[in-house]
C-alpha cells in the first residue's frame, strides 16, 4: 500500500512537470510568433521582454493582474490577447510568462 502511494505521487510529479514543460513550449512559440513583434523592441509603449524597469510596476500588481491585462487587452493600447482572439487564455498566460522569466 505504502508503495503504491509512493509510486502514485511520483507520477503526479512526473505529470505536472510534463504539463508545465509542455506550457513552457507553448508559451515560447506563441511568444515567438505573435507577442515578439511588439514586445522584442518596445513598439508603441510595450513592455520590453525580460526588461526589469519595464515589468516590475506591472509585476507589483500582481500576476494575476497582469495575466487579466494580457488577456482583456489595456487602455494604454495593447487589444485583447495582443490582437490575435484565436488564443487561448492559457496560451496568453504561457507567453506572459516568458516574457517576464529573466525579470524576477
Amino acid at each position: 500500500m505504502k508503495g503504491s502511494m509512493q509510486l502514485n505521487a511520483v507520477l503526479g510529479i512526473a505529470l505536472l512537470a510534463g504539463t508545465c514543460a509542455v506550457q513552457a513550449q507553448e508559451g515560447k512559440k506563441v511568444y515567438d510568433e505573435k507577442c515578439a513583434v511588439c514586445h522584442a523592441t518596445g513598439t508603441a509603449g510595450a513592455p520590453k521582454t525580460g526588461n526589469a524597469g519595464d515589468w516590475g510596476p506591472r509585476l507589483k500588481a500582481g500576476k494575476d493582474a497582469l495575466y487579466a491585462s494580457a488577456i482583456k487587452g489595456t487602455a494604454k493600447g495593447m487589444p485583447p490577447k495582443g490582437g490575435f482572439a484565436d488564443l487561448s487564455d492559457a496560451a496568453v498566460k504561457a507567453a506572459v510568462d516568458v516574457m517576464i522569466a529573466g525579470v524576477k
